[in-house]
């Protein structure tokens, strides 16, 4: 990844943040077939290793979890969190030189690790239990719901149609391009813009570096 360093986001509390509160990430691996991307929730845990591990699971259908080479094999996961069109129009220096072209502004992580499967049902119950439990939360129902809301026997055999997946996380590489590279209140203002538009998080974003 392209990485100036006024874009370098290296706060780990903004690196979790991003992989928590936008958790499908894309997982990239090296298969028989060439590069593969799939598309998958996953967990963060933080209390383990120097940089924490991502848990996820997949379809028992999928090949990804078969076709990873061997055990440990190096895989990377993106995430993408906010991201905006910027028009010039929103900068208040443009009018004095009219020197401002259009750009895209983003915050992504880029999580390079080890994979790991792990085909067992007590972890894919765990997980499964854990992901659902946060993201019924987040999405403010009134009843969450659990697992225990079915059949056991609908959920034991779901569950036997995936398979877990551990990722080890090496290393993280993080970018936050969010108008550093600007005179303030040209980053301001594109923040306003971007607001105007409804998209709280990216201005937020933008506002706080």
């Amino acid at each position: 990844m392209y990485l100036p360093t006024h874009f370098e986001e290296t706060r780990p509390g903004e690196l979790q943040r991003v992989m928590r509160e936008h958790p499908l990430g894309a997982l990239i691996t090296q298969g028989p077939h060439g590069l593969d991307a799939n598309h998958i929730p996953f967990e963060l845990d933080d209390t383990t290793g120097p940089h924490g591990t991502l848990n996820a699971h997949v379809a028992r259908a999928n090949p990804v979890w078969r076709e990873v080479p061997a055990e440990g094999t190096e895989v990377l996961v993106i995430f993408q969190a906010s991201e905006a069109y910027i028009s010039p129009n929103w900068y208040p220096s443009k009018p004095e030189h009219h020197r401002h072209v259009p750009t895209w502004n983003y915050q992504v992580v880029h999580v390079h690790g080890r994979l790991r499967v792990v085909d067992d049902e007590r972890f894919v119950r765990g997980l499964v239990a854990r992901l659902t439990r946060e993201h019924e939360q987040r999405s403010q129902q009134a009843k969450p719901w659990k697992m225990g809301d079915s059949a056991p026997e609908f959920i034991t055999g779901l569950l036997q149609a995936i398979v877990g997946i551990e990722v080890e996380i090496t290393r993280l590489v993080g970018k936050s391009k969010l108008g550093q590279n600007r005179e303030e209140r040209d980053r301001l203002g594109a923040a306003a813009g971007v607001a105007g538009l409804g998209n709280a998080e990216a201005a937020q974003a933008m506002r706080g570096v």
